[in-house]
């Protein structure tokens, strides 16, 4: 038999030649078309990186709105307390008038720290309802992006089963 060595037993097979042994088979070419026929579709990534970036543009736009507002009403209360504290040290003539002048600041100025302390819960409430509405419309858009994404997925991928079935046909 030509398909083994002179041993006399039969048993030990004819060794492969030095080209056969070191060359490995090349699968680039199988490995290539099995990836075209999975879908994989770009625009996805895109719509999803775009939609990010949307979100973040409004996020950072409520962000910067409450940290101007914030700042309008810090500067609003400082110059308001420096004129009260400029009317209760200026020169008075009796010392009793002293007295009431850190009593009318002291009032002024727990006046203006309601005033202003609900200001800044208005402005923290407005950040927490935009955040919230825009959290759920981020949700509500990447939940109806996904589904879209699986549909046409799995679209392409049946139609991909069925022209491989076609063709082994």
């Amino acid at each position: 038999n030509a398909e083994y060595m002179g041993s006399g037993n039969g048993r030990n097979p004819k060794p492969l030649g030095a080209n056969q042994m070191t060359k490995t088979p090349d699968f680039t070419k199988a490995f290539q078309d099995a990836m075209a026929s999975f879908p994989v579709d770009a625009t996805a990534f895109q719509n999803a990186f775009k939609t990010q970036a949307a979100f973040g543009e409004k996020l950072s736009k409520v962000a910067l709105e409450a940290a101007e507002k914030s700042t309008e009403i810090s500067s609003k209360w400082a110059k308001e307390t420096i004129a009260k504290l400029s009317a209760a040290a200026k020169a008075k003539a009796e010392p009793t008038d002293y007295t009431k002048a850190a009593t009318d600041f002291a009032s002024a100025a727990a006046e203006l720290a309601a005033e202003n302390l609900a200001a800044f819960a208005e402005v923290a409430k407005k950040v927490q309802s935009e955040t919230v509405e825009l959290l759920l419309a981020a949700g509500k858009a990447a939940s109806e992006e996904a589904t879209a994404a699986v549909k046409k997925a799995a679209t392409e991928a049946t139609n991909v089963a069925k022209k491989a079935a076609a063709a082994a046909k």
